[in-house]
């Protein structure tokens, strides 16, 4: 299983962007999908998952109403829709997925596959 991420890139505050994980060797309809990030110096957090069919949705509070995960199983695709960005959301953002529940956890050990992970950086 490949999962490999893209729409990183260098932006300014208070605009948006949308990251991509191209999932391959596996059907999305049985992962459920995550996005985690890790800022310089810090460790890697949970930002957001999503269920197989997309009816359960979690988020960290720090995204909230500014995030937003999505998926296509059909095109084997997960998003995340970032909008409103602060320069605290610079980080490596990694894609996940987990092969053994419906509705994935916060907790990066579910999750047993991984992206090498897509860069964003936000100035000020």
């Amino acid at each position: 299983v490949q999962l490999v991420e893209s729409g990183g890139g260098l932006v300014q505050a208070g605009t948006s962007l949308k990251l991509s994980c191209a999932v391959s060797g596996r059907t999305l309809r049985s992962l459920a999908m995550g996005w985690f990030r890790q800022a310089p110096g810090k460790e890697r957090e949970f930002v957001a998952t999503i269920s197989w069919l997309g009816g359960s949705i979690t988020y960290t509070d720090s995204v909230k109403g500014r995030f937003t995960i999505s998926r296509d199983n059909e095109k084997n695709m997960a998003y995340l829709q970032m909008n409103s960005l602060k320069p605290e959301d610079t980080a490596i953002y990694y894609c996940a997925g987990d092969p053994a529940h419906e509705i994935g956890g916060r907790n990066d050990n579910t999750y047993s596959f991984w992206g090498l992970g897509t860069q964003v950086t936000v100035s000020s």
